[in-house]
């Protein structure tokens, strides 16, 4: 069974090596955020630490009351994407839910964008535990599988996102990408 997996994977990467080119000037759903801040920003909405209010549309302190958990996870995105790490850590610091899928899985992102890889995986692993689904997570695991040289381990996670609805989603092909050039996919 697992060889069957290993070549439906490479299979997918032959498939689509096409896809594999997409950097972050060739697909808006692989170059933008969701509140369509280009990667990295050029020009972000809020800076130093700062989260943007949909409400108000402007710029406050991320541990404000009138901004959401959602507000500040796109900005942790953001500020991660753009390589500002220190500051993607104290916005995420902010979130109400440090227990939610989605806070451990940038807690991953920044840990293994900033060298410890291991880390990384400790906490996609805990984000994956919460929701198995969290395609996100699995890719970065991946790339994190990558980076340690885990090819197999790295190709199981492409499966899952294929397994799990993620034919063709952003997910996928990052973690395609990574696998093809043996290096974890920077945004």
């Amino acid at each position: 069974m697992r060889n069957v997996a290993i070549a439906v994977a490479f299979g997918a990467l032959a498939v689509s090596q096409a896809a594999l080119a997409v950097g972050p000037d060739d697909n808006a759903s692989s170059s933008e955020t969701p509140t369509q801040v280009p990667i990295p920003p050029e020009d972000p909405k809020c800076a130093d630490g700062m989260v943007w209010d949909t409400e108000s549309e402007q710029c406050l302190d991320a541990d404000s009351r009138h901004i959401d958990d959602s507000e500040r996870l796109e900005a942790v995105r953001e500020y991660a994407y753009a390589g500002q790490l220190n500051i993607a850590s104290k916005v995420l610091d902010e979130m109400n839910d440090q227990s939610a899928d989605g806070v451990l899985t940038y807690r991953g992102f920044l840990a293994r964008k900033s060298g410890d890889i291991e880390s990384g995986i400790a906490w996609y692993q805990k984000a994956l535990e919460l929701n198995p689904d969290n395609l996100m997570a699995r890719s970065y695991i991946g790339q994190g599988y990558v980076e340690s040289g885990n090819m197999e381990r790295a190709l199981d996670q492409l499966v899952e996102i294929q397994k799990r609805g993620g034919l063709d989603s952003w997910p996928e092909r990052a973690l395609r990408l990574a696998i093809d050039r043996g290096e974890g996919y920077s945004y």
